[in-house]
Formats: structure tokens, sequence, C-alpha cells
């Protein structure tokens, strides 16, 4: 008799720990189920997993590490419970798994597999900040990380500033916390005064802050302290 194959679910995860209710109840009930795991870091996938309170004891949970230096043939192995019938999550450091976000390699592996993906409900940085902004929301493109370094972020921002124009696509794209003033302090300086811009950090958190702007306005607003906090940005 042929074993039946377990599934793959993409189970999201708060963006702030103190953000457990953003999160489905029929997702916790999934979570709260399964015996195996994949995470970038088990620690803190014990953490979130800690937090919704389950009945049973993290001791018997499996945790696998997607580890910078892991190979992918390993990765690979991560899957084989699910080939034996057993069900696996695939969790994010923050928000939901394979958007920006390294389990994407899983899926593919799970697909070519034959494995059953189940992609579930929950936090996403990227649409939240994108529902709040105000701007486009039919044309949209997330950029992942800019250039850390000024001339090339500058010229980064200009050639998103571009797309946005001719294209009305809202431009979307993250930094490093506390890299997150700099930014802001150069697409003040380099950006367009009638370009829209907006700053969103520690969505669903009590400290969310959320606001469009111009950049002309900009220039006359004191701008929040985001030191470490985590961020994402749109323009149009």
């Amino acid at each position: 008799m042929s074993t039946r194959l377990g599934k793959l679910y993409l189970i999201p995860t708060t963006l702030h720990e103190a953000a457990v209710h953003t999160i489905p109840p029929y997702v916790v009930e999934v979570l709260h189920r399964l015996d195996y795991f994949i995470a970038e870091r088990a620690k803190t996938a014990r953490h979130f997993i800690k937090a919704t309170k389950p009945a049973r004891p993290l001791q018997v949970l499996t945790v696998y590490e997607l580890g910078k230096h892991t190979p992918v043939e390993e990765w690979q192995s991560y899957l084989d419970v699910a080939l034996q019938g057993h069900d696996i999550g695939l969790l994010s450091e923050a928000g939901c798994p394979g958007v920006a976000d390294p389990g994407a390699e899983i899926v593919r592996i799970a697909y070519r597999r034959g494995i059953t993906v189940v992609p579930m409900v929950g936090p996403s940085s990227i649409l939240l900040a994108l529902m709040a902004s105000g701007m486009n929301g039919q044309q949209f493109c997330f950029q992942g990380y800019l250039s850390p370094k000024k001339p090339q972020l500058q010229n980064d921002l200009k050639r998103l500033e571009q797309l946005a124009k001719r294209h009305q696509q809202t431009q979307i794209f993250i930094e490093t916390p506390y890299r997150n003033k700099a930014l802001v302090e150069t697409a003040l300086k380099t950006l367009s005064p009638k370009t829209q811009f907006c700053i969103a950090c520690d969505l669903t958190s009590e400290q969310e802050y959320v606001q469009t702007k111009s950049i002309a306005a900009w220039r006359n607003t004191k701008l929040p302290d985001l030191h470490k906090r985590p961020a994402i940005f749109l323009l149009l």
C-alpha cells in the first residue's frame, strides 16, 4: 500500500512579537498539529510557536534550519518526512514564507517531489504597507533591498522613480533597520518634490507608523525615529 504524501503548509508568522492576534485561528490550528517545521532559525520558530500557546511541549517538535551555509542538497532532505506521510510547516522569520524569504526554494523542491503546497493567510508587510500607502495597488513591484552605498543608492532611487512615473507603478523596497535613516535622507535629497513617498514601520505593533507625503512635504516634516525599527518604503 502506498504511503500518503504529507503536505507543505506555508505558515505566516507575526511581524511583531506582540502581535500573535494577527495570526488567524485556522492557521494556529494547523500549526499545533504539526510535528515538523522548516525555518531560517529554529530559535525564532520555537519562540513564535510558544507564543501561540500549543498544548504540546516544544521539545517534541523537529525544526530544520535553512542556514545560509547549508547546502541546497540538505534542504531537499528536509522534505523526506513529507514523503513518509507527515505534514510539515514552513515558517518565515517574519510575515509570509516564500515572499522576500529563502523558503521559496523549499516550495520549488516540494513541487519537484510531488508534494502539495498549501499557502495560508497571515500578515505581509509588503501588502499592509501598500494598502495603507494610498498608492497604486493595481500595479506595483517589490524591489527588495537597494544598494547600501550612497552613489548607487541615489541611482537606484532615480531608476525606481522613473519606473513609477513611466508605468504608474508603485515601487516598494526595504532596508536593514540600522540604515533606515540614511536611506530616507538620501531619498529626500534625490527624489523629485512631487514624488509620493511612504514610510511604514513597526506594522501591526502598538508603535505602528504609516505616512505618505510628497517629497516636498517630507522635507518640511520632522522625520520619525526609524533607527533599528523594521520598515518598508514605497514611492510613486
